[in-house]
């Protein structure tokens, strides 16, 4: 069965993924990976590390879900403690600027959050909006690249010893 996120052919009956590690029975379980490589959805703590790590990044995609857990810890979190406004608001433009970039809109569109109650509909409904499927002039598709290994610093032996092994 190959891997739906890194495309590495493992052995039949595998649980995990042999080159990067991802679980191979949650993504046929829920459907993921039959006939896609689409990645899992991002869970809330990888979309906030993801969030702080892309803080300057104005160029690439993000998902939904992206999108919507960083909106969930922003908000409450800049209602709460007022000084953390400014620390949260250049990753909270970036993201959204990202997430339009994923339905295939420039992130100037973001300057909408500055227009009452029109501009905020707008935002929203393009927040909840389905990405482009496949790479688009933002670049590839965030469900299908391997962004977990671009953000996190996570061993991977395996996929050290395959690379070594390729290489000799």
């Amino acid at each position: 069965m190959n891997c739906p996120a890194c495309g590495n052919d493992n052995p039949a009956g595998a649980q995990f993924c042999v080159g990067c590690g991802a679980s191979l029975s949650a993504y046929t379980a829920r459907g993921i990976g039959v006939g896609t490589a689409e990645l899992p959805v991002l869970a809330f703590p990888d979309a906030i590390k993801i969030g702080f790590k892309r803080y300057f990044d104005f160029s690439s995609r993000s998902t939904r879900a992206e999108f919507w857990w960083w909106v969930l810890f922003a908000i409450p979190v800049s209602l709460i403690l007022l000084p953390s406004v400014l620390v949260i608001l250049i990753p909270f433009i970036s993201v959204s600027a990202r997430r339009l970039h994923d339905i295939n809109r420039t992130g100037l569109w973001s300057l909408l959050w500055l227009v009452p109650v029109i501009g905020w509909t707008m935002l929203i409904l393009w927040g909840i909006e389905r990405g482009d499927e496949g790479p688009n002039k933002y670049g590839p598709d965030p469900k299908q690249t391997k962004r977990y290994d671009q953000f996190f610093f996570r061993p991977r032996l395996n996929y050290l010893l395959r690379a070594i092994k390729r290489r000799l």
